[in-house]
């Protein structure tokens, strides 16, 4: 009896999985999928046709005014300040007349060896005359124009140190704040105030290897300062001829009219360089190019269908790219859409931009 009920439950326990899976997980019927047959779908993409254009290459770098001309204003020799006969912050002129050092002993000595050779003056013409009536020897004679000529070189030499107590404007400029007073004592390499000629003024800038040989002497830019955004143009004045070699750059200077005084020796400047114009040049939208093992490529539209072109590349724009060869005026070139292509695939252009 224990043995027909065990039976029975089993069976009702098998009996409920096969209801519940009748119900719940029904077998899957295979199904035939029906084989599309027909030809390819064309890909929707845009695109662009291929026409000369201006191409202007700029870089933007940064760079350094200076000035013109700049001197740090020091003594020659020692002395006393007796006068200063600048402003600070004032404009002068060559040659004009800035500190003046105590020369008085040096004035003194002047004074004797010019009593020393007019009296040795005095003395060679006699013997001139004497010697016209071989009154003296030659050899006298030579003694006496020796000696006068003696003295006037040591009155040379002290004329030139005596230049040296004046300190005088060396060009045209602005002098700076001065560092000293009347009445101080200097000594050579004291330094006394800077002057700078600062129109017009200098612009050093660094340019990349790749660009040197389309630098050019009285090439034009324009640069902006930190204060303000007026622009402000330059040209280049010389090229330095070598390459940096620790950071692959050549070092150019422009100069550039600062009329207003507006600009300042050691600011730092935004340039604006255009190396290069072409009036003729093939430009195509950057996304249109691929990159390839080796080089780049292009699909173009011909007939309906992509074919693949190797092209070779030139300079940038910011969102156009110069194509060197591989095209040709009139192409039309697939602008987006290119990913789902391959050569021979059909093409719905949606748009074309010109």
């Amino acid at each position: 009896m224990k043995t027909l009920r065990t039976v029975l439950i089993i069976a009702l326990v098998i009996a409920i999985f096969v209801i519940i899976k009748v119900k719940f997980f029904p077998a899957n019927t295979p199904q035939a999928m029906p084989q599309q047959q027909g030809k390819p779908q064309p890909v929707n993409v845009t695109a662009y046709i291929v026409k000369p254009e201006k191409l202007d290459n700029k870089i933007f770098i940064s760079g350094t005014l200076l000035s013109n001309e700049e001197v740090i204003l020091m003594p020659e020799v020692a002395g006393k300040i007796l006068s200063i006969a600048f402003k600070e912050g004032s404009v002068v002129k060559k040659g004009d007349l800035l500190v003046k050092i105590n020369d008085e002993d040096l004035q003194a000595q002047l004074r004797k060896l010019q009593l020393q050779e007019k009296l040795a003056s005095e003395k060679e013409g006699r013997q001139k005359k004497l010697l016209a009536i071989n009154g003296i020897s030659q050899e006298e004679y030579d003694a006496s124009l020796t000696q006068l000529n003696s003295i006037a070189a040591d009155i040379d030499v002290l004329r030139a140190q005596i230049s040296k107590t004046q300190i005088t404007a060396p060009f045209n400029g602005t002098v700076g704040l001065k560092n000293i007073s009347e009445g101080s004592y200097v000594t050579p390499g004291t330094p006394i105030a800077a002057m700078q000629q600062t129109d017009p003024m200098k612009l050093d800038f660094y340019v990349p290897e790749k660009y040197a040989e389309l630098v050019k002497v009285n090439g034009k830019l324009t640069f902006t300062t930190e204060v303000g955004n007026e622009k402000h143009d330059a040209v280049v004045m010389a090229i330095e001829p070598k390459v940096e070699a620790a950071t692959r750059t050549i070092q150019v200077r422009a100069k550039t009219e600062n009329k207003g005084g507006n600009l300042f020796s050691g600011s730092f400047v935004r340039i604006e360089f255009s190396l290069e114009e072409s009036e003729n040049a093939l430009m195509i939208p950057t996304e249109s190019i691929i990159p390839i093992l080796k080089g780049q490529k292009v699909f173009v539209a011909r007939g309906g269908i992509a074919e693949e072109v190797k092209v070779e590349t030139g300079l940038r724009s910011e969102n156009k790219v110069q194509i060197l060869s591989g095209l040709s005026v009139g192409d039309t070139v697939i602008a987006t859409g290119i990913m789902q292509l391959k050569a021979g695939s059909l093409l719905n252009i949606v748009t074309i931009n010109e």
